[in-house]
C-alpha cells in the first residue's frame, strides 16, 4: 500500500482544529496567489485571512506565498495602499473621503509603490509577524514572533525584531545553494510523502539523495 498524501484542498485539514487552515482554497482574490498547502492558524477567524490579514490591498500588487508556509497567528502584510504622501505639510489622505476632495485622487495614485511582496517556499511566520509592502522573503527562511519586516530576507535567513534585522541564516552559503538546488517543495507530492521524515530531520546530503530517487521507480 502506498503512502497517502495530504489533501491540498481540504480548508480544514486538522478537522479537530479548526482554527487552521489551508490559504489556497480559501483565498477568492486574484491578487493573492497561494502555493499548496500553505496554512493559517487563528483561533478567532482565520477564514478571514484575505480582510483581517492582508490590510490596504487597494492596488494593482500582488501578495504572492509560496508552498508549504506556515503563518502563526496575527500574521499581517500591509500593502501599498497604506502608503501616505509626506512630501507636503499634512499626511491626511483627504481624496479618500469623497465629495469634491475626489478631485484631488491623483495626489493618492501618484504615490510610488514598491510592487509584490513576494514570499519563497517554506517560511515559517511567528506569531504576530507583520510583513511591509514590496518585502521579499526567502525560501526557508523564519520570520521571529512580532517581527515588523521592512526589508527583503535572505533565503535560509532568520529574521526578528523592530525593524526586522538578519539574526543569522540557518545553513552556510554552500549548502544553502544546494538546498536551493534540491527545492524539495517542487517534488511531487506522492514523493514528498515518501519522504517527510528526511525533509524534516534530514541532511543536505539526505535530501539530495532523496532528490536523485524521483524518476526511479
Amino acid at each position: 500500500m502506498p503512502p497517502v498524501p495530504a489533501d491540498p484542498t481540504a480548508l480544514h485539514p486538522m478537522p479537530e482544529h479548526p482554527r487552521v487552515v489551508l490559504l489556497k482554497p480559501l483565498v477568492k482574490s486574484p491578487l493573492i496567489e497561494v502555493g499548496d498547502f500553505s496554512y493559517y492558524d487563528d483561533p478567532d477567524d482565520p477564514t478571514a485571512f484575505e480582510t483581517r490579514n492582508v490590510l490596504y490591498h487597494y492596488g494593482p500588487e500582488r501578495l504572492v506565498i509560496g508552498k508549504y508556509c506556515a503563518l502563526g497567528t496575527g500574521t499581517r502584510f500591509i500593502m501599498n495602499g497604506a502608503n501616505h504622501r509626506m512630501d507636503g505639510p499634512s499626511t491626511f489622505p483627504f481624496p479618500t473621503m469623497g465629495a469634491s476632495w475626489a478631485e484631488h485622487f491623483d495626489l493618492i495614485t501618484d504615490l510610488p509603490g514598491r510592487g509584490d511582496t513576494v514570499v519563497g517556499n517554506d517560511v515559517w511566520f511567528g506569531h504576530g509577524a507583520t510583513v511591509m509592502p514590496g518585502v521579499r522573503i526567502g525560501h526557508g527562511a523564519i520570520i521571529a514572533a512580532g517581527a515588523v519586516v521592512t526589508g527583503d530576507v535572505p533565503d535560509y535567513g532568520i529574521a526578528g525584531g523592530n525593524p526586522a534585522r538578519l539574526i543569522r541564516t540557518r545553513y552556510d552559503a554552500a549548502d544553502i545553494t544546494r538546498l536551493l538546488t534540491v527545492a524539495w517543495w517542487d517534488w511531487p507530492v506522492q514523493h514528498i510523502t515518501r519522504h517527510v521524515r528526511t525533509i524534516m530531520s534530514g541532511t543536505v546530503a539526505d535530501l539530495e539523495e532523496a532528490a536523485a530517487q524521483i524518476d526511479q521507480p
